[in-house]
């Protein structure tokens, strides 16, 4: 911790800096090892970046009334995080291209935008309440939305496939899109609820730090949700690095599976007491816990 403690924002603007720089560099002259370069910066701005917001909410917990990661300064580096992370994800896929001469970037002018905002004030620990619940709420919803869309999609592969070996074409009269589109939607249905799951998991954390400073990893709902991130992650990593995967019917069955453990967190979620109110924080009134959205006033329903 008290590594972790030393790292400031020039650690990981630096290391932004430097893979830019690297990544500009790819058509004006050979260096040897610049690919190893540019992803290893960019692990190091990764690892300081995300060190960086975790010793800032530790720093904030210890306020009763400021909010966990509830400033514009927190959000800023937190979507310049998000930008960042989609950056390393399309590197490590697709090495030969130089998408960092954009996304790197955007990544630097939000860190700025966010030194800017620095002293802008915090919400409160309610407000930042609502808001990572809206934010949970909303993720959660989209990746049960993309998952049973590549549940769909599995399924109808599936039958497609099934009906060209068996050469069995005007059957039913149903006309179904190519094995190849239907593959492009299986992939990114999976990759969009994984992004999505890591969001709400985020936000839902965030929520329950804020709401009682405290997360029950033993409840239903939350382990469950674990369990159908962690397999999402696992799907995810497999059908990007082994390439067998990216065709055929293995990514159809990824999403199949998928479905299963979106059931069986949905069953844990409505068996169990998650998404139920916890008690407001000390100090705090019931009417001002029911806070939704930072600067909404929970009494007028208006802007504060």
């Amino acid at each position: 911790m008290q590594h972790l403690s030393q790292i400031t924002v020039t650690c990981f603007v630096g290391s932004y800096i430097v893979a830019l720089l690297l990544e500009i560099t790819r058509g004006m002259f050979r260096l040897p090892g610049r690919m190893a370069g540019v992803i290893g910066f960019t692990a190091a701005g990764l690892y300081t970046h995300v060190a960086y917001l975790t010793m800032s909410a530790r720093q904030q917990m210890d306020g009763a009334q400021m909010g966990l990661l509830a400033s514009w300064y927190d959000w800023t580096l937190l979507l310049a995080l998000g930008v960042a992370i989609c950056y390393a994800i399309l590197l490590l896929r697709r090495p030969d291209s130089t998408l960092g001469y954009f996304l790197l970037p955007l990544v630097l002018s939000l860190i700025g935008l966010a030194g800017v905002l620095r002293n802008s004030a915090p919400f409160s620990r309610d407000e930042a309440t609502g808001f990572w619940l809206n934010m949970h709420a909303g993720s959660m919803l989209l990746v049960t939305v993309a998952v049973l869309l590549g549940f769909v999609a599995g399924v109808v592969y599936l039958v497609h496939s099934y009906r060209l070996k068996h050469k069995r074409l005007s059957s039913a009269g149903m006309r179904l899109p190519s094995l190849e589109w239907l593959q492009t939607v299986n992939r990114v249905c999976l990759l969009t609820s994984t992004c999505l799951m890591a969001v709400g998991l985020f936000a839902g954390i965030a929520m329950h730090l804020n709401r009682s400073g405290e997360i029950v990893w033993t409840n239903r709902g939350i382990a469950l949700s674990c369990v159908l991130f962690a397999w999402l992650v696992i799907a995810t990593l497999f059908e990007a690095l082994y390439k067998p995967a990216r065709r055929g019917r293995k990514i159809a069955y990824l999403t199949l599976a998928s479905f299963g453990f979106l059931v069986l967190a949905m069953a844990g979620l409505f068996t169990s007491n998650h998404g139920a109110s916890g008690e407001p924080p000390a100090g705090k009134t019931e009417a001002t816990a029911e806070a939704t959205l930072p600067g909404v006033s929970p009494e007028k329903g208006g802007a504060v």
